[in-house]
């Protein structure tokens, strides 16, 4: 089953992005994705 997370900014902790990730995974999920306060590129990790 998926579950949706938030994406949050680790710089300014806006939350800029939502997806899906499945519930069985035990690792937080860490991109660099883009974000449009910061204005550059940042670590977003996944909150519920």
């Amino acid at each position: 089953m998926r579950v949706k997370v938030l994406l949050i900014c680790s710089e300014c902790l806006s939350r800029n992005y939502v997806t899906t990730v499945n519930k069985e995974s035990n690792k937080k999920l860490e991109l660099m994705k883009y974000c449009k306060h910061c204005n550059k590129q940042t670590l977003h990790k996944a909150s519920k």
